[in-house]
């Protein structure tokens, strides 16, 4: 079994974030990510560009500088790659943590690999392989996609992306760019207020010139391999689709925080914790990072969230 002072269990920048604060009270950490770090990022869009600038996604002492203010994907997997190298951080990658058990005063974490022992574990795990779900018909046909990688496999086909924030614009703009012939699908009467400022101008205008075809009011109800039938306000009809991206959110693994004993809100999807010290209902678990805002992904991000792990810190000095 290996022992060790805290196990950190998810390798976001938040977690990583986490391990650095830990590691800086003397404590021996171990981080436990299921497939390598920042694994969310590197699943981002390829030329995907942050919304926060560098310096709001920096961890440890280490700044993050970049030659123009809102870095991209690759940047960030350079910087937090180095990080963890600067840091000597203990990283154990594709590693997936199955259980987290109490016995007396020391948790027991199960990995599909081996067991640890830790006086403190903190969760990290983010929401972002949990995709929200539409609950139809031929959601879960191979057409059908959670997350958007790249555009160019889809020149010159039908597309139907489902949502009307962030994720669901930019995937848009990128296939529309790449010559496909894209619908959007978006339930609400108006744009999104969340959309960055820089990208809805442009988008705008190609819906106005007929480029992206925008559907507001509007919900898929079911998908078939070559289409998505819509219901605008009482109005069905089909859209041809090859392909559909459900770009409408996602969730904490909210069996996992609730197999290990967190208290979960059922209405928010938020765990129990101290909101001073990030200290759930379990004593010495904690949680960090964008799961501490439930089910709402546009209260926590990286920026606020990478200060969790001092926070934990902070409070386990006072403890001592």
């Amino acid at each position: 079994m290996n022992s060790v002072d805290a196990v950190i269990v998810g390798g976001g920048p938040c977690g990583l974030s986490a391990a650095i604060e830990l590691q800086n009270i003397g404590l021996s950490v171990v981080v436990i990510e299921k497939g390598n770090i920042v694994h969310s990022i590197y699943n981002y869009p390829t030329h995907q560009t942050f919304f926060s600038s560098s310096s709001k996604l920096s961890i440890g002492n280490t700044p993050f500088i970049t030659a123009i203010d809102k870095p991209k994907r690759n940047d960030a997997l350079v910087y937090y790659r180095t990080v963890a190298q600067l840091e000597k951080l203990r990283i154990h990658s594709h590693e997936r943590v199955e259980d987290v058990t109490k016995v007396k005063n020391r948790f027991v974490i199960q990995t599909d690999k081996t067991i640890y022992e830790a006086k403190y574990v903190v969760v990290a795990t983010g929401y972002y392989d949990q995709p929200n779900r539409l609950d139809i018909v031929g959601e879960d046909l191979p057409n059908v996609y959670h997350y958007f990688k790249e555009a160019h496999p889809y020149f010159n086909k039908n597309i139907t992306v489902i949502g009307g924030k962030n994720s669901a614009v930019d995937a848009a703009l990128e296939l529309q760019r790449a010559g496909a012939h894209v619908s959007v699908v978006y339930r609400n009467d108006t744009y999104s207020k969340s959309i960055k400022p820089w990208i809805l101008p442009g988008f705008d205008s190609l819906v106005r010139n007929g480029e992206i075809k925008m559907y507001f009011n509007s919900d898929v109800t079911k998908i078939t391999e070559t289409a998505v039938t819509v219901n605008q306000q009482g109005k069905v009809f089909d859209l041809p689709s090859d392909y559909v991206f459900a770009m409408i959110g996602y969730h904490p693994d909210h069996a996992f925080l609730q197999k290990i004993g967190i208290q979960v809100d059922k209405e928010t999807g938020r765990p129990v914790f101290n909101e001073e010290t990030m200290e759930t209902n379990v004593d010495n678990l904690f949680i960090a990072g964008v799961i501490a805002a439930g089910n709402n992904a546009n209260e926590i991000f990286i920026e606020n969230g990478r200060f969790h792990g001092a926070m934990i810190a902070e409070s386990l000095k006072n403890m001592s």
